[in-house]
């Protein structure tokens, strides 16, 4: 399989010197180290503009071109990687181990957090990669589905509390239509927001109104909304102006918030069109506009970021983690991962699986073997990176022709005991993996077979070949 170039970092730091940076909302301490690990240089500099522009004009004057910092975004990152400065990327809870090199009493300090970005950069350069940025056009479509995330999020927690209302004031109205949130129902509840308002309801005036809705979709007839009405249940008497008030500003809030979510939408169906890279995401099965437009942000467009296909399982926490010592081997969940990007493919596989064979074969022999719904849709997930990754680097669409078929399950066997087997399944924390029974006569059982990357390909199937298959 070929694989993308990754970018290092030079067997010696440009100028002889490395900084570190310990980010923070109001000001930032700063630590320059020689190539001894001496301090050269140690000072704060304000979050504005000012302060950011003298940070980046004292490294210069020291000689630095490598900054390590905790987070890979921001306004002062920009500015470092728009001055020209190499910007590596070191986690926050790296950090947090990395202390006890230097000391064990546990302390924090935002200057000794920068001194050991700064002497981690030193040191352990073979092993980190300088942070390559997505292009404009992949960070605006991320803020934007990521802002959608968000305010599907704060509509939800409004039509809950919309409906924890209504269950007490108006209890009619909670199930008079599908959806609380519908455009149809919040346009019920702001002409009848209470019990009174809504008590002079029959067919002929209910019809009435629905004739003035604009479209409102395949709805019930007023015959059968007239009967709901009818057999609801009475809410709390007294005080019915009152409740019709509150009604009438919670059901505008969460009109409000469903507004701005299609807003949204329409702003990200227009930045995925004109995105190079959306043909690759939109051909997927099953993806339409948003699901696509999340695969894409989340993944970016940096193909040095994910050298193989492994890389990005890892990351989006849809490999597990094995732990091994001895003759104890354990696969346990992936938590250190990026969870915005896990749970856009996780997403996506979910869903694919109802439009692809080959995906709902795997997830179905997952099942078979004894796997919940959402560790079957991890294994998934990692089958479908593989094809993700292939097609993301090769810059073209997916075509379910091109792909060859996945082998079939095998037949179905009783599921392992959930507390003694945990060799072959992922663990929640806290469970303890088993040890396998020695072979006989004594010494260590042989270790499983290396996995091996399975084979990929884009151009004419090959049925020999299958493609994207991991049944783990």
């Amino acid at each position: 399989m070929k694989y993308a170039l990754v970018r290092v970092l030079p067997e010696v730091p440009p100028g002889g010197v490395c900084a570190g940076i310990d980010w923070a909302s109001a000001d930032h301490a700063v630590c320059v180290v020689d190539l001894a690990g001496q301090v050269a240089d140690r000072f704060a500099a304000a979050h504005d503009r000012a302060g950011i522009a003298g940070l980046i004009a004292r490294l210069r004057g020291r000689g630095a071109a490598e900054v390590a910092i905790e987070r890979g975004d921001g306004v002062l990152v920009d500015a470092l990687l728009a001055a020209g400065l190499t910007v590596v990327v070191i986690g926050s809870r790296q950090v947090k181990n990395l202390r006890s090199r230097y000391g064990s009493s546990g302390a924090k300090d935002d200057r000794f957090d920068a001194f050991v970005l700064a002497d981690t950069l030193r040191t352990d350069r073979a092993r980190l990669r300088p942070l390559v940025p997505d292009s404009p056009a992949t960070l605006a479509l991320r803020a934007a589905v990521r802002a959608r995330r968000d305010l599907v999020a704060h509509r939800v927690s409004a039509c809950n509390q919309l409906r924890a209302h209504l269950q007490v004031a108006f209890p009619g109205a909670v199930g008079l239509f599908s959806e609380l949130d519908s455009p149809l129902s919040l346009a019920f509840l702001a002409a009848f927001p209470g019990q009174q308002a809504a008590a002079r309801l029959d067919e002929q005036a209910l019809a009435a109104w629905l004739a003035t809705v604009p479209r409102r979709g395949n709805t019930a007839p007023a015959g059968v909304l007239a009967a709901r009405l009818a057999a609801a249940p009475r809410g709390a008497a007294g005080a019915d102006a009152a409740q019709a008030a509150v009604t009438t500003q919670l059901a505008a809030a969460t009109a409000g918030l469903a507004g701005r979510v299609r807003a949204l939408e329409a702003e990200i169906a227009a930045q995925l069109a004109a995105h190079p890279d959306q043909h690759i995401f939109t051909s997927l099965p099953r993806a339409g506009t948003l699901r696509a437009a999340r695969l894409l942000a989340e993944t970016g467009d940096c193909r040095a970021r994910y050298p193989d296909p492994w890389s990005l399982a890892g990351l989006a926490g849809v490999a597990p983690v094995t732990r091994r010592s001895g003759t104890y081997i354990s696969h346990e969940f992936r938590w250190n991962v990026n969870r915005q990007l896990r749970d856009a493919i996780c997403d996506f596989a979910d869903g694919s699986r109802h439009a692809s064979p080959w995906a709902a074969t795997v997830y179905a022999a997952a099942r078979d073997r004894g796997k919940d719904h959402p560790h079957a849709v991890r294994i998934t997930a990692r089958a479908w990176v593989l094809i993700i990754w292939r097609c993301w680097q090769d810059g073209t669409s997916y075509d379910p022709a091109n792909t060859a078929p996945c082998k079939t399950s095998s037949p179905a066997r009783p599921p392992p005991a959930p507390r003694s087997r945990t060799g072959n399944r992922e663990q929640p924390p806290g469970r303890t993996g088993h040890r396998p029974p020695s072979p006989p006569g004594g010494g260590l059982s042989h270790p499983p077979p290396a996995r091996s990357l399975p084979k990929i390909h884009t151009g004419q199937p090959d049925p020999a070949r299958p493609v994207g298959v991991v049944t783990q």
